[in-house]
C-alpha cells in the first residue's frame, strides 16, 4: 500500500539537491510526496504549485503576509493618496483613540525590522502547518531545525500516531549564524519526540550519540553519479574571456563566513598559473570582490554568478583542480561531508581540501587530491603549486577521481535512505 509523506524545507527548492533526490527516490518506490518550501516573490517564474512526477509533488506556501503587502502598496502609491491616507487617520485617531491608537502602535512595531522578521517567518510556519495538515499523511519528514516544530506539530496532532522523521543536514548546535542556545534547547526537546533521525555522516552521528544518547542512520549527501558526454561542457575560458589553454582552478558553491574564501583569494597571488574562479553567491560576495580589487588581482580572480544544479556538471569540467577549503569555526564545519567535493570527483577533478575528518577520508585515503592546512594562505598556494607542477600525479588523480565516482554516489547511498523508511514503516502496521 502507497504511503504519503509530507517532507517540509525551509527554502524555496530551487537548489536543493539533497531533498531532491531523497524525494524523487521515495516516489520511485511508490510513495506519494510532497514538499512544502517556500515561495519567492522575486521570481515570477518559480510556480507555486509544481508536479515534478505522478508521485511527487512541491506546494511553495506564501512568503509575506497578505495584510504586509498591502500596506507595501500604499505606501507605493501617489502623493496625493498618501496625503488623503494620513488625513483620514488623523481623523480616525481623533474619534477613536481608544482603539486606532493602540492600533497604530502594534503596526509601527511590526514595520521594525526585527519584528517584521518574526512577523514574515511566523505566517509561513504557520501556513507550512495547515498544508501539512490538510491531507491524511501517514509521514512527515522535516528537513533541518527549522522545519522540525513543523513535522512535531503536523504528526502529534492526529489522532492516529504518524512517523516523524527528522533529517539534520547541518549541527544545528554548533553551526555559523546560530549561536542561541535556543537552538539547542529547542532540538533537545523535539528530538525526544522523533521516531527517526538522519545525519550526514558517521562524525556527526557520534556528536549526536554524545549529545542525546543515540546514533541516528547515515546517508551521505553524495551526488547522481554523471554518465553524460564529457564534452557536454559550457566553456569558461571563452565566458570569461581567457586563453583556451588556460587553468580554471575552481570554488563552487555559496559564497559565505567561515568557507576559507580570503585565505584563497591571498593564495592567489601566489598561484604560478591559473585564474581563480568562484561560480556562486552569498552575503560575503562583495567584500570578496572588494578584496580583489583592493589587491589589484583582477586578471587572477573571477566571479560567476550561482548556476541552476542541472546546469553545474557543465562548468565544474572545466576545471584543473576544486577548492574545498573550510575553516574549523564551528563543529558544523569541522565534520562536514560536502556536497562540493563529490560534485569535482563527480566531474573528474582533483581537490584541494582541508584536513578534517570527513573530507580527508576522501580526498587522502582515495588519493584524489591533498589535504592541505585552509587556515593558511601559503599552504594553499603550495597545494596548488605541487599540483601544476606533478603532471604525472595530477593525472593519476583524476584516474582515481573517475573510479571513486562509482563508490561515492547516490544510486549506492539512496539505499541506506530507503532502509530508514522500511525500519520506521512498522509502526504503521
Amino acid at each position: 500500500m502507497k504511503k504519503r509523506v509530507c517532507m517540509f524545507v525551509w527554502n524555496h527548492f530551487t537548489n536543493d539537491a539533497r531533498v531532491l533526490r531523497e524525494c524523487t527516490a521515495l516516489s520511485e518506490t511508490d510513495q506519494l510526496v510532497d514538499l512544502i518550501c517556500i515561495d519567492n516573490p522575486n521570481n515570477k517564474e518559480l510556480p507555486r504549485y509544481e508536479e515534478i512526477n505522478p508521485n511527487f509533488k512541491v506546494y511553495r506556501v506564501k512568503r509575506y503576509p497578505d495584510i504586509l503587502l498591502q500596506l507595501q502598496r500604499i505606501f507605493r502609491m501617489a502623493p496625493i493618496f498618501k496625503i488623503i491616507g494620513l488625513l483620514v487617520s488623523a481623523y480616525l485617531t481623533v474619534m477613536f483613540p481608544v482603539v486606532v491608537i493602540p492600533l497604530a502602535v502594534l503596526l509601527l512595531l511590526l514595520l521594525k525590522t526585527r519584528m517584521r522578521v518574526i512577523w514574515i517567518r511566523g505566517t509561513i510556519f504557520l501556513r507550512m502547518i495547515f498544508m501539512g495538515l490538510r491531507k491524511n499523511y501517514d509521514i512527515y519528514h522535516s528537513n533541518d531545525l527549522n522545519t522540525l516544530l513543523q513535522g512535531f506539530i503536523c504528526s502529534k496532532v492526529r489522532l492516529k500516531k504518524r512517523i516523524l522523521i527528522y533529517d539534520s543536514h547541518e549541527v544545528q548546535t554548533s553551526r555559523t549564524g546560530y549561536n542561541s542556545r535556543l537552538y539547542g534547547i529547542i532540538e533537545r526537546i523535539l528530538i525526544k519526540r522523533i521516531d527517526a533521525m538522519i545525519v550526514e555522516n558517521h562524525t556527526r552521528a557520534k556528536y549526536n550519540e554524545d549529545l542525546y544518547g543515540f546514533y541516528p542512520y547515515v546517508v551521505y549527501n553524495y551526488p547522481d553519479i554523471h554518465r553524460e558526454d564529457i564534452s557536454e561542457q559550457l566553456s569558461l575560458t571563452q565566458q570569461l574571456g581567457l586563453a583556451e589553454d588556460e587553468k580554471i582552478l575552481l570554488y563552487q558553491g555559496g559564497i559565505q563566513t567561515g568557507r576559507g574564501l580570503e585565505k584563497l583569494i591571498q593564495a592567489a597571488q601566489l598561484f604560478k598559473e591559473g585564474t581563480l574562479v568562484f561560480i556562486g553567491d552569498g552575503k560575503i560576495k562583495a567584500d570578496l570582490e572588494r578584496m580583489v580589487d583592493q589587491m589589484d588581482l583582477h586578471h587572477k580572480v573571477k566571479f560567476i554568478p550561482k548556476v541552476p544544479l542541472t546546469e553545474l556538471p557543465k562548468y565544474t569540467r572545466n576545471a584543473y583542480l576544486g577548492f574545498q577549503v573550510l575553516n574549523n569555526v564551528c563543529f558544523n564545519h569541522y565534520s562536514a561531508s560536502s556536497n562540493k567535493l563529490f560534485e569535482y570527483i563527480m566531474s573528474d577533478v582533483p581537490v584541494i581540501a582541508c584536513s578534517f575528518p570527513e573530507i580527508k577520508k576522501v580526498v587522502e585515503g582515495d588519493a584524489l587530491g591533498l589535504c592541505i592546512d585552509s587556515h593558511d594562505s601559503v599552504s594553499i598556494a603550495e597545494g596548488v603549486n605541487y599540483l601544476l607542477d606533478s603532471q604525472a600525479e595530477y593525472q593519476k588523480m583524476k584516474d582515481r577521481c573517475a573510479a571513486a565516482k562509482e563508490k561515492y554516489n547516490w544510486t549506492k547511498e539512496k539505499v541506506n535512505f530507503l532502509n530508514v523508511y522500511s525500519s520506521t514503516k512498522k509502526y504503521l502496521a
